[in-house]
C-alpha cells in the first residue's frame, strides 16, 4: 500500500446511504437502531460506542470508491435479516474504509436503510459521547 493511499480520506457521500454526525448517530440508537463497529476486534476490544456491534471487516482491497469487494470479507449475514430495517456503519473515522466498504456492500446486497457514520470513534469520542473502553 503506498502512502498517498493512506492519506486518501473516504468520500463524503454514498450513494443508498444516508451520512450523519454523531449527534444524529446517539438519536437513531437512542430509538433503537443497531449500529456496526467493523474495525478489526482489537480495536473495538480497547475501546467502542456502548452497545455496538462487532463485526470485523477484513480488508485487503485498495482505499477507493472503485474497491473491489472480491479482495475483502464481511459477514453479512451478521446484519438484520430484515433489508428495510436501519443500522449504523461506523470504523475510525474519515481514513478508515472499513465502514464505507461495508456500506457499500450492504447497500449492494439489498439493504434500503444503511446509516453511514462517516466520522466514526474519532468523532464520537471529540463529541463527548460515552464510551466503552477496556480497564488497563
Amino acid at each position: 500500500k503506498s502512502v498517498a493511499s493512506m492519506l486518501n480520506t473516504t468520500p463524503t457521500v454514498l450513494p443508498g446511504a444516508k451520512v450523519i454526525g454523531a449527534a444524529q448517530t446517539r438519536e437513531l440508537m437512542a430509538q433503537g437502531v443497531p449500529v456496526y463497529d467493523v474495525r478489526v476486534g482489537e480495536e473495538y476490544a480497547q475501546a467502542h460506542v456502548p452497545g455496538a456491534i462487532s463485526v470485523p471487516y477484513k480488508e485487503g482491497s485498495a482505499k477507493e470508491v472503485g474497491f473491489d469487494a472480491a479482495d475483502d470479507q464481511f459477514a453479512l449475514n451478521r446484519l438484520p435479516k430484515d433489508k428495510n430495517a436501519p443500522f449504523i456503519m461506523y470504523c475510525d473515522g474519515t481514513i478508515c474504509w472499513k465502514s464505507y466498504k461495508s456500506a457499500v456492500m450492504a447497500i449492494q446486497a439489498g439493504w434500503k436503510n444503511v446509516y453511514w457514520f462517516r466520522g466514526g470513534f474519532p468523532e464520537w469520542k471529540e463529541a463527548g459521547m460515552p464510551v466503552i473502553a477496556r480497564k488497563e
